[in-house]
């Protein structure tokens, strides 16, 4: 069994509509990694009362105590017994009622979005302009942020995901030095298909990246967004700009 001292365990903290399930495949096609999918969707769905697709089969799927998800995040044997154990979390999954000393305990990532395409995204795939900061993510994002540098002294990286595409190798070298592990060729391409890691909304919202072998290029967008969808991206765009200045890998294009 590894060592629970000597396990890496990594937390990704994306908002919606980014390329965190493209970024999960990449960490999942190391020999050495296990990954787990969004673990407190269930207890966020249960907590906040939020419409979803497929709302009470998530619930039933996961675990709707988030202190039992976090004690086995935190201090449970890492799945298959793998060194590395990633994690993709969402930051809307942070309800307000759910404590935050033990993500200290993690190696914790931002990955962000310009919020225009996140917006954008979302309403398109949710058929709504019924949307708010928080459904994007950026204002727990940044509350996270604080937190983990007021905590720990340092900073985490931040990783900008239409950066990342553009050169999906230089930022995963880098994000590999960072940890302290050997960059793998296997994180730029995978198999297509599903995974039994796949959370069981994957059905809805999984659909490119099961048809994908690796990562997408960027491709420009001309986004032209209106009313609520508007007004959500504009207050989340100096949120977005904070996070952005403290990327990790800059000057990548």
């Amino acid at each position: 069994m590894t060592d629970l001292a000597e396990s890496l365990r990594i937390a990704m903290w994306s908002g919606p509509r980014n390329i965190s399930t493209a970024m999960m495949r990449s960490w999942e096609n190391r020999p050495d990694c296990s990954v787990s999918d969004e673990p407190l969707y269930a207890a966020w769905l249960a907590m906040s009362g939020a419409d979803h697709p497929v709302r009470e089969e998530v619930i039933a799927a996961g675990d709707s105590d988030w202190r039992r998800v976090v004690a086995e995040l935190t201090l449970g044997a890492v799945p298959d017994e793998k060194p590395v154990w990633y994690q993709k979390h969402m930051c809307h999954h942070l309800h307000p009622h759910i404590d935050l000393d033990w993500i200290g305990e993690l190696t914790n990532i931002f990955l962000i979005r310009r919020p225009d395409e996140v917006v954008a995204s979302y309403v398109r795939a949710r058929g709504t302009d019924q949307i708010t900061p928080e459904d994007v993510g950026l204002p727990q994002q940044i509350m996270l942020f604080g937190w983990l540098e007021r905590q720990t002294g340092r900073l985490p990286p931040v990783i900008d995901g239409g950066e990342f595409l553009a050169a999906p190798e230089a930022h995963l070298r880098a994000l590999c030095g960072w940890l302290g592990i050997e960059f793998v060729a296997e994180m730029l391409k995978w198999p297509p298909g599903p995974r039994d890691s796949d959370g069981v909304w994957a059905r809805y919202w999984y659909d490119s990246v099961w048809r994908s072998t690796g990562f997408a290029a960027p491709k420009a967008r001309d986004i032209q967004l209106t009313g609520r969808a508007a007004e959500v991206a504009a207050f989340c765009q100096p949120l977005y700009e904070e996070l952005y200045s403290q990327r990790y890998l800059k000057n990548s294009r």
